[in-house]
């Protein structure tokens, strides 16, 4: 299994997180957007990154990636075993991409100041107006760390580098707490870049 990864993009994060979940061993072929390998025009026909090489098959969407890796790898278990319950994660993560991803991409792609301040500014609200959440459970919306807890962690670990403050209050508590349940996790460590560790140097 061969993983093309960008080491600064939140999306090959949130794959590497999984495979280091899972314990798998995998080539980590580290790269860039702006320079992808020569060989990869070959396999995926947008040219992109992440992209993932199992055999013959090659994936280059990272939630159909996530999903992938965790029915070929079943143990542990990151979706939930319920229909229902597997709908509702699969919806969490599709609201992760459309509001807090989308905004993060806006913040790291921007050449408008005002784009780059409105969206730091709706980012900060929009997670702190749903801190308190994260005290009923300690994952999110879940008792145990699942695929959407993947798609956050690499959101979450980049606020300080998005120019995103979340000043420790009595409403973002459980949410700071959730951050260091997530960042103290062994599989996240793991699935680190050496650029990604300098974000919060």
């Amino acid at each position: 299994m061969t993983f093309f990864s960008d080491n600064e993009s939140h999306y090959s994060h949130r794959v590497r997180i999984v495979l280091a979940e899972k314990g798998v061993t995998v080539d980590v072929v580290e790269a860039s957007e702006a320079h992808p390998p020569p060989e990869l025009a070959d396999l995926n026909p947008y040219n992109t990154l992440p992209t993932l090489v199992d055999r013959d098959l090659v994936l280059y969407e990272s939630k159909v990636m996530m999903e992938y890796l965790d029915e070929r790898f079943p143990h542990p278990p990151l979706l939930p075993v319920y229909p229902v319950a597997r709908a509702e994660s699969r919806l969490y993560i599709h609201r992760i991409e459309r509001d807090w991803c989308a905004l993060a991409d806006a913040i790291l792609h921007t050449r408008s100041d005002n784009v780059m301040e409105k969206s730091t500014k709706e980012l900060r609200e929009s997670l702190t107006a749903i801190a308190p959440i994260f005290a009923d459970k300690p994952f999110f919306m879940s008792e145990e760390f699942t695929l959407v807890d993947c798609c956050l962690a690499p959101i979450l670990w980049r606020l300080p580098a998005l120019g995103v403050d979340i000043r420790s209050t009595k409403q973002t508590k459980p949410l700071l707490a959730y951050m260091d349940t997530l960042f103290n996790r062994e599989s996240f460590q793991a699935s680190l870049s050496e650029q990604e560790r300098e974000m919060r140097l």
